[in-house]
């Protein structure tokens, strides 16, 4: 792979302009931007601080996957390194992978080698699989992009080398059941440090994820280490609850009707909805070509608003589904910003729910007063989701267009399990909810995703362990037992299936077509695999349990 003097120089340029080299945006999160306050710990950032070198690897594909770039490790000072690559670029027989090779270590992944499934279970395997995901305590390093966390966490698997936000609440399923709880504790000591130091949980802990988090389920993930270790144990993190749901909800105060900010909505009527969103309109330093490469075929004027909508896709943690897109086949359409969704407002009900709790608990001075404010803002909630996202006439739970008032019903998807997990329906809508899951969503394999064939890998056919267990523990809450049981039959089998074949566990399967792998989206299927062993194990070990 050669260049030649200033033969990308004009592309380059115009690429730069889209990757913003100067300071964050300010927000009003806690006085001053969580990203700003993150690279005082981690300074390195790869879309920054390489400049043009950044652009022309990723563009020309040095490495096969954009994200192995930055999780690369520079050799020396990153200035020096982009200063280097200015003065033989030029160079004749100039080779970039070459150049690379000589200045950055590139990452590795866990190795997750195939079991021997003869001779050991799944189960055996999963347990067997957690002292190679675990990551010890991190040593700051100015040259990473990783943001260092004080105690081990557990990583998924594959490309994904760093802990993930919502990944950590399924993991921390099978933590639980494989008597790791002092795992959970050090996991949920990290997420709070993480809030007491970025603002908020980002989607990982890596710098060029610092301006979005993921669907927040750090109250869930208390109240989960509460009931397996110790009901005391969850006042620990009430300050750090608290801090989170500031940040989703910052802004609230002072919205009118009809508009956003952030991540808060208010409807016409008056109500406060969350949607997903990210705080800088650029291309994802993980993914540069790929949404610089889409923002280009749109109207100038169409891109900024693009790449929002493409990062906060991201946030959701469902990147990508056509659940996001007005055109199915098109990534360029996505509107994810515009949709006010139904499983994100269930988490912050729940988030709600739990601070209420806790601080009723508690109880010492202006802890009750604080309760009924959480109290009442879960209520309201709660009834906004009633009133927008509750279509009576299919009997499911939308997302909402929430400038417009309109229920997405031509896009039903998984996520309506989400109001029956939280417990947020009535008992006739979960029966409804139930019937229509097993009716339209229950496949060979367990639940699809949506009803799409859309190609983007939160689609059909794919199906995906965490919505697996909202949906089979959402029905059985309300008494579809046997839904419940049939659907986790069906998904363990599958899950044993692929096992027994290969020795390993994936992050998502093919629930349509058992003979199939999964597929789809901008990544191969990745092996490991955190969620998909914690979710599998408590299934598993319900299944051979009295209830």
């Amino acid at each position: 792979m050669t260049t030649r003097r200033g033969a990308l120089a004009p592309l380059t340029m115009v690429m730069l302009a889209a990757c913003s080299t100067a300071e964050p945006p300010r927000t009003t999160t806690a006085g001053a931007d969580s990203a700003t306050r993150a690279l005082a710990v981690t300074p390195y950032d790869p879309a920054r601080d390489l400049g043009g070198l950044f652009v022309d690897a990723q563009m020309m594909s040095v490495y096969p996957d954009s994200k192995t770039l930055v999780d690369a490790t520079p050799k020396r000072d990153p200035q020096a390194i982009a200063n280097a690559y200015n003065v033989e670029k030029g160079n004749r027989n100039f080779s970039l992978k070459k150049f690379m090779a000589r200045e950055f270590t590139a990452p590795g992944a866990p190795d997750v080698a195939a079991s021997a499934a003869k001779k050991r279970t799944m189960e055996e395997h999963i347990d067997d699989l957690w002292p190679v995901l675990t990551r010890q305590a991190d040593i700051s390093d100015p040259r990473s992009s990783l943001l260092p966390l004080p105690k081990p966490y557990i990583v998924p698997g594959g490309r994904f080398r760093e802990v993930y936000y919502w990944d950590s609440y399924f993991t921390m399923l099978g933590l639980v059941e494989s008597g790791r709880t002092a795992q959970m504790g050090q996991m949920l000591d990290n997420f709070a440090h993480l809030i007491r130091t970025v603002g908020h949980i980002p989607n990982g802990n890596r710098s060029y994820y610092l301006s979005r988090s993921q669907p927040p389920y750090f109250a869930a993930m208390v109240g989960r280490y509460a009931a397996a270790a110790d009901s005391s144990a969850a006042a620990a993190y009430l300050d750090a609850m608290e801090a989170e749901h500031r940040f989703w909800m910052d802004g609230a105060d002072t919205l009118t009707p009809g508009n956003a900010h952030r991540r808060v909505v208010r409807l016409a009527d008056g109500s406060v909805l969350n949607r997903y969103w990210d705080d800088r309109p650029e291309p994802r330093p993980e993914s540069f070509k790929e949404d610089f490469t889409i923002a280009q075929s749109l109207p100038e004027q169409s891109r900024e608003a693009f790449y929002r909508n493409v990062r906060a896709a991201a946030e959701s943690g469902w990147d990508f589904s056509s659940r996001w897109m007005r055109n199915a086949k098109s990534l360029a359409s996505l509107e994810t910003t515009d949709l006010a969704p139904v499983d994100l407002n269930s988490l912050m009900y729940h988030a709600e729910r739990t601070i209420a709790a806790l601080r009723r608990r508690r109880d010492q001075r202006g802890d009750a007063t604080v309760a009924k404010q959480f109290e009442a803002m879960a209520a309201a909630r709660k009834a906004a989701m009633q009133a927008h996202m509750w279509d009576a006439a299919s009997g499911f739970f939308y997302d909402v267009r929430w400038r417009s008032n309109e229920r997405v019903t031509d896009r039903p998807s998984m996520a309506a399990a989400a109001p029956l997990y939280f417990g947020i329906a009535t008992a006739e809508q979960g029966a409804q909810v139930a019937a229509r899951l097993q009716k339209d969503f229950l496949k060979p394999g367990g639940f699809t995703t949506t009803l799409i064939k859309s190609g983007q890998q939160w689609d059909a056919p794919n199906g995906w362990p965490p919505l697996q267990w909202l949906a089979i523990e959402g029905v059985r809450r309300y008494g579809h037992t046997a839904l419940a049981d049939s659907a986790s039959q069906r998904w363990l089998a599958l899950n044993r299936k692929v096992y027994d074949a290969t020795g390993k566990l994936t992050e998502k399967y093919d629930v349509w077509d058992l003979s199939k792998p999964a597929g789809g989206g901008e990544y191969p299927t990745q092996d490991g695999f955190g969620w998909t062993n914690g979710v599998a194990l408590t299934l598993s070990r319900a299944t051979r349990a009295p209830r």
